[in-house]
């Protein structure tokens, strides 16, 4: 007789489902698990046959055969060994033969019977719901699994006899509760950051937007304080965001307890980090810093000292909204929906454009041009906003903090991105949610321009030889700048404020 048991098993962010097929038979005593599972599945006999020891169940000296169909998926993950050992379990007659009937199944086994947390459980969930079925999963895990619907059937025992004891009628577990992370009391805010008001401007816009910035200055004039203060302006997650990040951290083992939560994601990844550990990638095709800053902010402190071929591979990315990993035997596609914030000083020395400094190596100019030209001129120009930060003066310093805070721009903010929504709402895109996502046909839609407005575009373009990307960031940074003057047109005024944001990134890209 064969026993089968449902799991699942990952493809980006997708769960796919795997039949586990459980038979023993008179013969050599040998335990062997087929299927194209990879080194973490082929070590689960030894998992499950300690598990099952200390549970107080002997294997019998048969032959064991486990088969993960369909056999030609590649299987990555130690959460088969849950599955395995259940179907074990019943083949031998320790649990009921039907008790694992419309049930998914998954987790890991640690050697004394206890079941270890694992990820993916959300996705896993959500996939075993779609269908109709109940989940079986780590109690670790159970507070991510009951976010998938109030009503999916959820078993979450922390240990083999726990399970065995709730099929036989022994032992009753209760069905998980949600949990949700506790928001910080101390969170950074703008009123921290005194001076530097054109700065807090454009960081408003970008957060009213979405649009990517880059800023420029020397060491300690604020850049890497504003970057941090932009999730305090941000607006929450949406439930639809809320559960594309949650699954994307879910499958990266990064929900801490199971805990979700609201705030959009804010990833800075050292300038160190390899264009696999940006873009996803590694032996098991893991979502990089790019996924997990879906729907919120990536941002990349001394931009120039990235390696360039990283730094490049973000390119596609912040085009499509996702980036596709590739490998010999597989292709998984993330998602990958970001802000990207970055920041850089002028030069190596950082002070190139201070009053009277004198590079020791070669001219300001040339010593500054050097180094933005580690940058790619096609990846500065994904920037819709490029401003100066310049150094903070002690007369700023000692003034006290300022009346306006985080609470307050976060409100016009949210006012902002409100418009948006209702605005790609009725033209028939409910999934744009800011005007940096709007696809390039729908602009003349959504930001009209008046007569002195068109003829200030035309002209700009030719005199700083936009390209057709530069054209469209343009306009779409004007709408936003509109959406916050509550305006329905773009005026002259809000396109002549896009321009000047993107000269400055224009003057860097003809560095580079």
């Amino acid at each position: 007789m064969v026993v089968r048991v449902q799991t699942i098993a990952f493809e980006g962010v997708e769960a796919r489902p795997v039949d586990v097929q459980v038979q023993i038979s008179n013969g050599n005593v040998a335990f062997s698990v087929v299927g194209l599972g990879d080194k973490a599945v082929a070590e689960s006999r030894e998992r499950v046959r300690a598990a099952l020891n200390a549970s107080g169940l002997a294997l019998p000296a048969r032959r064991i055969t486990v088969n993960l169909a369909p056999a030609d998926m590649p299987k990555e993950g130690s959460h088969y060994d849950l599955p395995i050992a259940l179907g074990v379990m019943a083949a031998i007659g320790a649990i009921p033969s039907d008790a694992l009937a419309g049930f998914t199944v998954l987790g890991e086994l640690a050697l004394d019977g206890t079941i270890s947390a694992v990820a993916g459980v959300l996705p896993a969930a959500v996939s075993a719901n779609a269908r109709g079925d109940g989940l079986i999963c780590p109690a670790a895990c159970g507070a991510e699994a009951a976010w998938a619907s109030e009503d999916i059937e959820i078993l979450a025992p922390r240990s083999l006899v726990q399970l065995a004891n709730h099929f036989r009628g022994s032992q009753v577990m209760s069905r998980p509760i949600p949990a949700v992370r506790a928001r910080g009391t101390s969170h950074a805010d703008l009123r921290d950051i005194k001076g530097q008001e054109s700065a807090k401007r454009a960081l408003e816009v970008a957060a009213a937007g979405g649009h990517n910035m880059l800023m420029c200055g020397p060491p300690g004039s604020g850049k890497s304080m504003l970057a941090a203060r932009l999730p305090s302006i941000l607006p929450p997650l949406s439930p639809r965001e809320l559960l594309e990040v949650s699954m994307i951290h879910s499958v990266a083992g990064a929900l801490a307890g199971g805990e979700l939560t609201d705030r959009r994601p804010f990833r800075a990844p050292h300038h160190s980090a390899s264009m696999a550990a940006l873009t996803g990638g590694g032996a098991m095709a893991r979502p990089g810093e790019v996924s997990l800053a879906h729907h919120g902010v990536l941002f990349l402190d001394e931009l120039p000292e990235f390696q360039a071929q990283a730094l490049d591979a973000l390119r596609q990315p912040l085009e499509t909204g996702e980036v596709a990993v590739a490998r010999v035997r597989h292709r998984v596609v993330y998602p990958a929906r970001f802000q990207l914030i970055a920041a850089m000083n002028p030069c190596r020395c950082g002070h190139a454009d201070d009053p009277g400094f004198a590079c020791k190596r070669m001219p300001n100019d040339r010593c500054a041009a050097s180094y933005q030209a580690r940058v790619s001129g096609p990846l500065l120009d994904r920037f819709d906003l490029a401003i100066d930060v310049p150094a903070v003066s002690a007369s700023d310093l000692i003034l006290p903090a300022p009346v306006e805070g985080s609470a307050e721009v976060a409100a016009r903010v949210a006012q902002a991105r409100e418009i948006q929504a209702r605005r790609f709402a009725r033209i028939g895109l409910p999934h744009v949610a800011c005007n940096a996502a709007a696809p390039p046909n729908v602009l003349e839609t959504i930001a009209p321009l008046d007569a002195g407005a068109a003829a200030l575009l035309r002209e700009a373009a030719e005199r700083m030889r936009l390209t057709a990307r530069g054209f469209h960031r343009v306009l779409k940074l004007a709408r936003t700048l509109a959406d916050l003057a509550g305006a329905e047109g773009v005026s002259r005024a809000h396109l002549a404020e896009a321009l000047a944001y993107r000269a400055r990134g224009l003057a860097q890209a003809q560095a580079a």
